[in-house]
């Protein structure tokens, strides 16, 4: 049994459903009500498959390539930790992907599902989260369920996107993407601390 409660952070971290909502409302500006429905499910659902994928194949892409899991969760965790980095140092994530927004017509693919949804911080996630030799499959199936679940507060906000920008603004959603930041910087830290042990036997 995974803690559903910790796995829940992790992904509403790096996947940050707050964060997209000023994202989905830049590329859709110019869009009707139903349209811009059409455009969440399309970004939900590819998201979804591109996470899915890599929770399905992502390690067995790694051992084709003969890449231990450990040497894979090290780099990822420092990737993750430079992803955090940029949430709360940089530009946080609605000022940097709206200027992509502004640049694509493509809006439910990119930026909205790739990278906004299902970012690199995501993916790695969910290969780093359904390790085989460290999960179960009914423990990987719990942690694609609790996945699922947060694309589809994803969702729901972005239907729900007229109104939340009211309430916190764009500056609300800075706030808590840099927050989201802080806590996916701990989790990194954790994951690389978690496979140098691991390659190193300790």
């Amino acid at each position: 049994m995974i803690d559903f409660i910790a796995t829940f952070i992790i992904f509403f971290s790096v996947i940050d459903p707050i964060g997209t909502v000023p994202v989905f409302i830049a590329v859709t500006n110019k869009h009707n009500e139903n349209e811009k429905s059409k455009i969440a499910f399309l970004a939900i659902i590819v998201s979804a498959s591109v996470l899915l994928f890599f929770i399905i194949v992502g390690e067995l892409i790694l051992n084709a390539m003969s890449i231990p899991l450990a040497a894979f969760q090290i780099s990822g965790g420092i990737v993750l930790f430079l992803f955090a980095l940029s949430m709360i140092f940089g530009e946080s994530k609605p000022d940097e992907e709206v200027k992509l927004a502004t640049k694509y017509q493509d809006t439910a693919v990119f930026p909205l599902a790739v990278p906004s949804i299902a970012g690199p911080g995501a993916m790695l996630a969910a290969v780093l989260m359904t390790e085989n030799a460290r999960y179960s499959f009914l423990e990987q199936l719990q942690t694609a369920g609790v996945m699922l679940f947060v694309l589809l507060l994803v969702y729901c906000l972005m239907l729900s996107s007229k109104w939340i920008n009211r309430i916190i603004g764009d500056s609300g959603a800075s706030i808590i993407s840099r927050v989201m930041g802080l806590i996916l910087a701990s989790v990194a830290t954790a994951n690389t601390l978690s496979g140098l042990k691991t390659y190193f036997n300790l």
